[in-house]
């Protein structure tokens, strides 16, 4: 989800500790330009002890920095987006990491992991020379001398399980069941409001080799929001209406994913299923719920690759995205892996089929329509091609029998060689660069079992190539005089009409369906100026002396290119025809 469906630009937007609830503004990311000449939006004297600690808690146990333009004065964020937000979220307040770490040096850490989804960060603290911010640690009965702190942050309802206490007022209290339920509630309410909610806790340590997230001092939560891509939205009601089916797996709490899944149209049914659930479930269960749910919260690597392995087998073809290495195994399992090109690591990377540079899910779907419109060209040209090209072998073929012996040859191999030039070569070049259909994101996907020929492809090619044949053999036979033999007018008529037929045969081949006159001359320039180049050629063949002569024909009269231009409209005008019965049955 993140940085896929949202902009991956998270702000902090709430900091809620025990008995104070406070709304901070001016968080966005880029960071604002605040030195030490301007005054911080947050004044920690005027906050509880509490605010002054989750700031400063959630700037330590952080591995992002933060680094400032020199031309705008603002900051971007360097790492990872969340821990950017509680960096600029800190600087509100005047609170710097780089001071923070001066007077408390990181001496330990446990990284954060997809099991736990928390980490956290041990420093040194002296307390006779605390940091304005950590200052509240003086009320929880620091030993005078040297000491370290823990610092924890990560998924409440984890943090929950492994505190003993949490910070009401100036002073620690235990945790009791109610402080608990209050908590989880709390943790609730900004979630369902699509925010991603990370606690802070602070644990004091006697030595760095301590055991640590154990008895933990709950100081408050961190709400913070990464607005859904604005292009996002439509994307996904594109991506359904083409019969793909996209589905959310985030490792933010369920009634965070709930809501912008349903924001972005993903979900309906407001059906989410965790981690939890997915591990507690057989291979029945899960198989009926990957068709009913489509998005997951607190989810595991492991729970990745059993999704994408249960809709295989189901029959889906799977395009998986990540960017982490706990994604490779699902990322290598799907049928097509998606690798994040800012966010993704190089095993990420490594194991995906693909790269996306700009890490949205828009340029996803807009990848999906090129590749149909690709398909749907080669599928375009080879119908074109092959349907002209059994044209020319039938009437090659059937030439002498109509004609007699004395025409055994309807079409000099140099004359073949210009059609195919004229046709497969420029006009077939314009119908690949046919944009896309109306309908292209509008249909279900193709049977990635079928054929080229496949939806009536063969046929049309068949019955096609027909017309051109018997048309052009047509023209061929009016023409042909048994008495003289020598008179070449007969097979520059063939000659003629084949190059006009086929080229009203690639205007009619630009859609499948749609009529020629409904989709406009300006939707394919190339192919029309590649039309008039054909007609061109072919009229300079015909009448310059010098080409005659080469290609063994003969100047048509005016009357005659006017019959061999109105034969070569048929072609068009079938294909026409063709097209309508088909709009008239899907209606």
């Amino acid at each position: 989800k993140t940085g896929t469906l949202t902009e991956n630009r998270m702000t902090v937007t709430v900091i809620d500790v025990a008995g104070h609830y406070l709304e901070l503004t001016g968080t966005a990311h880029p960071a604002p330009a605040l030195d030490d000449h301007h005054q911080a939006p947050i004044r920690l004297a005027e906050q509880p002890p509490a605010i002054g600690l989750a700031l400063a808690g959630g700037a330590l146990c952080n591995d992002a920095s933060l680094q400032p333009d020199p031309q705008t004065g603002r900051y971007g964020v360097i790492g990872d987006p969340t821990e950017g937000a509680l960096l600029v979220a800190a600087l509100q307040a005047g609170v710097r990491r780089s001071a923070l770490m001066a007077l408390a040096p990181r001496v330990g850490e446990l990284p954060f992991d997809s099991e736990r989804k928390r980490m956290t960060t041990v420093h040194r603290v002296d307390p006779n020379d605390l940091p304005e911010p950590l200052l509240g640690l003086k009320a929880c009965g620091l030993r005078p001398d040297e000491q370290y702190v823990a610092f924890t942050k990560g998924a409440v309802d984890g943090m929950i399980d492994i505190s003993r206490a949490i910070w009401v007022g100036g002073e620690p209290q235990p945790l009791d069941d109610v402080w608990r339920e209050r908590l989880r509630a709390a943790n609730e309410q900004m979630a369902d409001k699509g925010m991603r909610v990370l606690g802070v806790g602070v644990q004091w340590i006697d030595t760095p080799q301590e055991e640590l997230e154990r008895d933990l001092t709950i100081v408050g939560l961190v709400g913070m929001i990464d607005p859904p891509r604005p292009e996002v939205k439509a994307a996904v009601a594109t991506a359904k209406a083409a019969g793909i089916r996209p589905i959310m797996i985030t490792g933010d709490h369920p009634l965070t994913a709930r809501f912008i899944a349903y924001d972005l149209g993903i979900t309906d049914n407001g059906r989410v299923k965790t981690g939890l659930m997915l591990d507690a479930m057989s291979d029945a269960e899960l198989e009926q719920v990957v068709d009913e749910v489509s998005v997951y919260a607190r989810v595991t690597p492991a729970n990745k690759l059993e999704i994408v392995e249960m809709l295989q087998r189901k029959g889906h073809i799977v395009a998986m995205t990540g960017d982490g290495v706990n994604d490779s195994p699902a990322l290598k399992r799907a049928d097509i892996g998606v690798a994040m090109g800012i966010t993704g690591t190089d095993v990420s990377k490594e194991a995906s089929d693909m790269v996306l540079l700009d890490d949205n899910f828009a340029t996803i779907v807009a990848a999906v329509e090129e590749g149909r419109v690709i398909y749907d060209n080669i599928r375009r040209f080879v119908k074109f091609s092959i349907a002209g090209n059994v044209g020319k072998v039938l009437v090659m073929l059937v030439a002498p029998l109509l004609l007699g012996s004395e025409a055994a040859v309807a079409l000099l191999p140099l004359q073949l060689l210009w059609l195919n030039l004229l046709t497969d070569g420029l006009l077939g070049l314009g119908l690949g660069v046919e944009p896309a259909e109306r309908n292209t994101m509008r249909r279900p996907p193709r049977d990635p079992q079928a054929g080229i020929f496949s939806e009536g492809l063969g046929g049309h090619v068949l019955w096609v190539g027909a017309v051109i044949g018997i048309v052009a053999l047509f023209a061929g036979w009016i023409y042909y005089d048994p008495a003289n033999p020598a008179d070449k007018t007969w097979q520059t008529m063939i000659f003629t009409t084949l190059a006009f037929l086929q080229v009203g045969q690639a205007l009619a081949s630009r859609s499948s369906r749609e009529s020629f006159f409904s989709l406009g001359l300006r939707t394919n320039l190339t192919l029309l100026g590649l039309a008039v180049l054909v007609l061109a050629l072919q009229l300079l063949v015909l009448y310059a002396p010098f080409l005659e002569q080469f290609f063994g024909i003969v100047p048509l009269a005016p009357r005659d290119l006017l019959i061999a231009a109105g034969l070569g409209t048929i072609a068009f005008i079938a294909i026409e025809i063709e097209k309508w019965i088909m709009r008239r049955r899907a209606r």
